[in-house]
């Protein structure tokens, strides 16, 4: 568990850094853009190997069963959890109303797992993601200040990247069992 604990602080503090302290991340870009970039994605792959190595081994603890009716809505809210995440890629009229599609997606995509999930890791792991994502939002809109709406693409664009996004996410419920260890689809 201590790695799996340590692997999601490290991926939080090192996407939390740039808007908690911009004036030091100013002055490291300004000195050597590829050294802050490249210490920046060495942090980012450390916590991805601790988060992977401490959720395969750490022993699986129930602290509670999820009732029958969750499978469906975290299959929904998975849905809308890869649309958010899709429409934060490009001008889109959900990113009119919602500031932070990509990490809203993030919050989304944890919630549904701790719906389906009971276990002690799934608590670190979706817990601490999902509260990552709710702290970045927070402090991105105290450092940037107002919201200054996008401009919407085409109607085609955004049906284009609502079926990639569709494309993506049945990919990633096909392939779960291999990088999840959970099988979505009957067998």
């Amino acid at each position: 568990m201590l790695y799996l604990i340590l692997g999601v602080l490290l991926w939080s503090l090192t996407h939390l850094l740039p808007s908690l302290a911009p004036n030091w991340r100013a002055a490291q870009l300004a000195s050597s853009v590829g050294h802050y970039k490249g210490l920046f994605s060495l942090s980012i792959l450390i916590s991805l190997g601790l988060i992977v190595y401490g959720w395969r081994h750490t022993p699986v603890e129930y602290l509670y069963v999820a009732g029958m009716g969750m499978r469906h809505a975290t299959m929904s809210l998975m849905l809308v959890a890869f649309i958010l995440f899709g429409a934060s890629m490009y001008p889109t009229r959900i990113k009119r109303l919602i500031r932070h599609p990509m990490l809203m997606s993030v919050l989304v995509w944890a919630v549904a797992h701790l719906l389906s999930n009971g276990e002690s890791r799934s608590l670190v792991l979706f817990g601490g993601l999902g509260a990552w994502a709710l702290v970045q939002m927070l402090l991105i809109n105290r450092r940037d200040g107002d919201w200054v709406k996008p401009e919407v693409g085409s109607w085609f664009r955004e049906i284009r990247g609502l079926i990639i996004s569709l494309v993506i996410m049945a990919v990633a419920v096909w392939l779960h069992p291999y990088f999840a260890g959970v099988a979505l689809l009957p067998q």
